[in-house]
């Protein structure tokens, strides 16, 4: 492929062509589809000397190339760009629903005080929303920096499970989505960060809804194994293939095939990942296959309740 392209090609033969020191330098990407393609940084110099010949001149005798595979860099530039634009998405939607109830109530069209409640609550959870997406994006980059604030306590996982569950149950609505609690009549504590684990749950929950089909369902468990807490989220949306199921956790990655159905910034997967693993000593996993939906667990050390 190298020696096929037609712009290394370009780029040697215009500097050795040059009677001066020349340097020249670009990127090309070489290969036939963006699958098989890669980037490269091409440098080229001249090579010099001088010779006395019969005209007594001193030309360039010769061209060096240096390529380096920036791939990896360019790749990432492209997670970046997708990255802002998703983010600038997600505040955007939230931020036009607040604006346009609050315009309505500014106009006076909520005549009565159950139209004004209906306003406000929608209101209000798109604040949420936006708060919510918000606390993504810090929570991970402190965790990333090393600089998050930590406090845990021994609690009921359950308790912190319920306010998840109620939370995202607009959602849930919106879409005709069944949301069911299969909880642990049990005690189940663990020694956690409250405001961490419930936003591993929201964030586990509030994915399963966005990726389960309208009329799908979305059932919240919990349970005691040995000395462990664990609770699953499960749907019945459009599932993960393999390598999905493999970089599911990573920072920026989206499952690409249901874009269309699905938006969203690729954060709230990977920070739950962070909190429940590198802050809590946990474990998060995912099984899950094409057109069979997903089950998230999470796996947390258990704590005896005094």
């Amino acid at each position: 492929n190298l020696v096929r392209c037609e712009h290394l090609v370009d780029l040697l033969v215009d500097t050795r062509r040059r009677k001066t020191p020349t340097q020249r330098s670009a990127e090309v990407k070489i290969g036939r589809s963006d699958e098989e393609s890669q980037w490269y940084s091409i440098t080229t110099n001249s090579i010099s000397c001088a010779i006395q010949a019969a005209t007594d001149d001193s030309r360039s005798h010769g061209a060096v190339a240096v390529l380096r595979d920036v791939s990896g860099h360019k790749a990432a530039q492209k997670r970046n760009a997708e990255f802002v634009s998703s983010v600038s998405h997600e505040m955007k939607t939230p931020l036009a629903g607040i604006k346009a109830y609050v315009e309505l109530l500014a106009d006076g069209d909520a005549e009565d005080e159950q139209t004004r409640e209906e306003f406000l609550n929608v209101i209000n959870s798109q604040t949420d929303r936006l708060q919510r997406l918000i606390d993504n994006l810090l929570n991970l980059a402190r965790i990333e920096a090393g600089v998050v604030n930590v406090s845990k306590q021994s609690r009921s996982l359950n308790e912190v499970l319920e306010e998840a569950f109620h939370i995202v149950v607009p959602a849930a609505e919106s879409k005709g989505i069944a949301l069911e609690s299969e909880l642990s009549p049990l005690y189940l504590g663990a020694l956690i960060d409250r405001d961490m684990i419930l936003q591993s749950a929201i964030n586990l929950l509030s994915n399963a809804i966005k990726y389960t089909p309208d009329g799908g369902k979305v059932r919240l468990r919990s349970r005691m194994r040995d000395n462990e807490v664990e609770f699953e989220v499960e749907d019945s949306g459009v599932g993960l293939s393999e390598e999905d199921a493999k970089r599911v956790f990573e920072k920026f990655y989206r499952v690409k095939k249901d874009s269309k159905m699905a938006q969203g910034t690729g954060l709230g997967l990977p920070l739950a990942k962070h909190i429940v693993e590198d802050v809590h000593g946990g474990r998060l996993t995912v099984q899950s296959a094409l057109g069979s939906g997903s089950t998230f667990t999470v796996t947390l050390p258990r704590s005896v309740k005094k």
